[in-house]
């Protein structure tokens, strides 16, 4: 079988979810290429050695600028704040390799475009990391959808909400700093909710924004004092859709007992559909002619449901961790065909835009255009 020699950039939270899909992938399923786990690059020597040791890479290096533009690499998974997204993309598709990216794509919409510019001019797979749409229920969301089970759409409710930075003695870390992570709650979490709704209903044409930040400072890391916190800690919006659907869309930080709730509910002209990822073996349905007046749950863990014929018995519950490993069986499959695979940079140009046009409307206190 032929091998893809992967690397990753950067091995904390990401990177270890991603280390363990390419891992997990070839035990599972049967790919068409075999994944190896060649290098893994962090900045720190001590830590990147310890976490490839601890999850499975061969070597190291502290030089993503080394590893993209070695002969042994075929594919570049990108982990990294999105400070450094549009860089090691850039850099990746000149070295002609295919590129896996976590989301969202890029912070602004300029690096966005310029990354899709330049994986489609060097024409190589590139793939934007959106996990959530691999959850068999979300997939089988989309599938039900797709054959009009619930009729023509007409509303799209996302909603993702934590609560990890409650405390105001939180320090600053990367993801409340702008120039690294490029927004708050709306590009973090909210993002999620955005692509789902893009997935299951359609493209975004107009929205109305709200952007609020909690906290304004926060404990800097080095316990050197403290420092502005200059991205948003809520994210709402109103959405509008091109085929005439109405939404909504919000993120927070600051929701004090959810950890880690994404769910969206959507309403058609003959049902309905809702998911909550903290139940993410179940797919709520209703519909209209169906026998029963309220909703059902179905368990989506069948061999017949999405992705789970690799996994295990009905019932056998999956988790958060294999909706990775179905990106990746996917990204592999895109590689081996040179085929386009979504999400991929298109979708997180799209994306950014419709994040782009949040930001607008929560500042212009008007309706934007995406």
């Amino acid at each position: 079988m032929k091998k893809l020699n992967v690397a990753m950039i950067g091995y904390q939270f990401m990177g270890r979810a991603h280390s363990n899909a390419w891992r997990q992938v070839g035990r599972f399923f049967d790919p068409p290429i075999e994944p190896v786990m060649k290098v893994m690059c962090g900045r720190n020597p001590e830590a990147v050695r310890d976490a490839a040791r601890k999850l499975g890479w061969e070597e190291t290096s502290t030089s993503w600028e080394d590893v993209v533009s070695r002969d042994d690499v075929d594919a570049i998974d990108i982990c990294t704040p999105g400070d450094s997204h549009m860089p090691i993309a850039l850099a990746a598709a000149r070295a002609g390799k295919a590129i896996l990216c976590e989301k969202p794509l890029a912070n602004t919409v300029d690096e966005a475009e310029k990354m899709l510019a330049a994986a489609e001019a060097a024409g190589v797979p590139h793939m934007l990391c959106h996990n959530y749409r691999r959850a068999p229920a979300v997939a089988l969301a989309k599938r039900m959808i797709d054959e009009g089970r619930i009729g023509r759409i007409r509303h799209y409710r996302g909603t993702y909400l934590q609560d990890w930075i409650l405390d105001p003695d939180f320090p600053r870390v990367w993801r409340l700093e702008k120039a690294k992570a490029g927004s708050g709650a709306l590009g973090d979490i909210g993002s999620h909710s955005l692509d789902l709704a893009r997935y299951l209903v359609g493209e975004i044409s107009e929205v109305s924004g709200l952007l609020e930040t909690f906290v304004k400072e926060r404990p800097l890391e080095d316990g050197s004092g403290r420092g502005k916190v200059d991205v948003d800690d809520a994210a709402l919006a109103l959405v509008r859709f091109e085929n005439g659907a109405v939404g909504s869309i919000e993120g927070t930080r600051f929701a004090p007992g959810r950890k880690n709730y994404n769910r969206f509910e959507i309403n058609g002209s003959r049902g309905s559909l809702a998911f909550d990822l903290e139940r993410m073996n179940e797919l709520q349905v209703y519909e209209e002619n169906g026998p029963d007046s309220g909703f059902r749950t179905i368990l989506a863990t069948d061999a017949a449901h999405p992705y789970v014929d690799g996994w295990w018995p009905p019932g056998h519950i999956l988790g958060y961790e294999h909706t990775f490993t179905h990106t990746v069986l996917d990204f592999l499959h895109a590689v081996h065909r040179n085929a386009p695979v979504a999400p991929s940079f298109e979708d997180g140009v799209k994306n950014q835009r419709v994040l782009d046009a949040i930001e607008r409307s929560a500042a212009s206190r008007t309706w934007e255009t995406i």
